[in-house]
């Protein structure tokens, strides 16, 4: 089968973000498929023209330069998600395909999917990241309620015109179907990369005697966006009170977004930036498994907005691949997973002092870490590792090309 995969911020494991595109696209290639990724290529440098062709493990990816950033305005994020819009659907229309697939964010990504879907008379198959604009609109970012009709129309134009539906979480699909109750919805989240994350006693032992901030000290990581869902300031805040009771802490946050300044500030007003709070730039998918196999547990934050209880955030699984407790302060199915396991806490969403208490116990608590890393590792192994989960991804896809019509057969 050949598949035109439409996703606008694809990223390798030698880029910072995650890796879900490639990990299914080149597991795609190695069952026998053909598939052409079309995406943006937002690495530093000038603006140019012209599509880039490239290869990684066998698929092909098409890159056009268009800049973005978290930091932009929304006006000129809008205006970025409208270029990549109009050049992807012209991309993919000249592509041959069986099958059309394409992945948000941004929700206008559906566009150029059903484009090329159509002109081939292929299915189309959409999934389902985050959930708009019902999120934003929870969030007061979508106020203006020309621009929430939009969105929603928007949504249904996907929705409708998509053979299959996958969403990252049950909320995401429950989400879909209140919308178009008719529409096939599969929920797959994202997932753990074992292979990644298997890093060796001697590389972690390393990384911690390189840092003489850390050495043996207990370490709570943060991994990934600085943007306004995340409030990771929540850490921060958390560590303030954490110190108190246990100077040796130690917290990495390793990310990038909009509310790195402001977070970095806020850390350097408590006193801790640079002893008790280290913060470092983005670093390449390559580069988390050491971190996080020096890590005693991991993070995962949002705003305490009900909407964000549906995420399916890379930093929980990338927790559990590496064998690692995680701690949320929110609800909704991965609160349920914890309590369920025992592979993390879950803290309160606003109370800082009561989070930074019981972080603490439980950081220093050995017999309790030990049973939290193994029930890590079987979520990780039983319930959500890569290629269990690409077999579900590939499923979709083939009960969806079957439903493709006589007429459509490609010459």
């Amino acid at each position: 089968m050949h598949i035109v995969y439409i996703h606008q911020y694809y990223c390798n494991p030698r880029m910072a973000g995650g890796i879900r595109s490639y990990e299914q696209a080149r597991r795609l290639v190695a069952r026998g498929h053909t598939v052409d990724v079309i995406t943006t290529d937002i690495t530093p440098g000038d603006r140019e023209l012209g599509w880039k062709v490239t290869e990684d493990d066998g698929v092909r990816v098409h890159w056009f330069r268009i800049p973005y950033s978290n930091n932009m305005s929304y006006a000129r994020r809008l205006r970025a998600f409208a270029e990549f819009m109009v050049l992807a659907a012209a991309r993919a229309a000249r592509l041959k395909a069986d099958l059309v697939f394409a992945t948000s964010t941004p929700l206008t990504v559906a566009v150029p999917g059903v484009i090329a879907a159509k002109l081939r008379r292929v299915p189309f198959v959409f999934e389902v990241r985050d959930l708009w604009p019902e999120v934003p609109i929870e969030m007061g970012a979508l106020r203006n309620p020309v621009a929430r009709g939009l969105a929603g129309a928007l949504a249904n134009f996907a929705y409708r015109n998509a053979s299959e539906v996958i969403a990252l979480s049950p909320g995401m699909a429950a989400g879909v179907t209140a919308r178009r109750p008719k529409t096939r919805t599969t929920v797959i989240p994202n997932a753990a990369d074992l292979d990644l994350f298997q890093v060796s006693e001697e590389a972690v032992k390393t990384f911690r005697a390189r840092h003489d901030w850390l050495g043996d000290r207990p370490l709570l990581v943060y991994t990934g966006a600085l943007g306004a869902v995340n409030g990771v300031d929540y850490i921060v805040r958390a560590a303030s009170r954490m110190v108190e009771i246990d100077p040796d802490i130690r917290v990495l946050i390793v990310g990038h977004g909009k509310e790195w300044e402001p977070t970095k500030e806020l850390a350097a007003d408590h006193g801790l930036l640079g002893n008790v709070v280290h913060m470092w730039e983005k670093v390449p998918k390559s580069e988390l498994p050491v971190i996080l196999g020096a890590a005693t547990m991991s993070t995962s934050f949002v705003r305490p907005i009900r909407g964000l209880w549906d995420n399916s955030a890379n930093k929980f699984f990338d927790a559990l691949a590496a064998s690692r407790p995680i701690a949320i302060n929110y609800g909704g199915w991965q609160a349920d997973l914890l309590r369920e396991t025992g592979a993390g806490l879950v803290l309160d969403p606003v109370n800082t002092e009561e989070a930074a208490s019981q972080l603490v116990r439980h950081l220093r608590d050995e017999s309790w870490l030990k049973r939290a890393r193994g029930a890590a590792h079987q979520l990780a192994v039983e319930r959500f590792s890569r290629d269990l989960l690409f077999d579900r991804f590939e499923e979709v896809l083939h009960r969806s090309a079957a439903k493709r019509p006589v007429l459509s057969e490609q010459s």
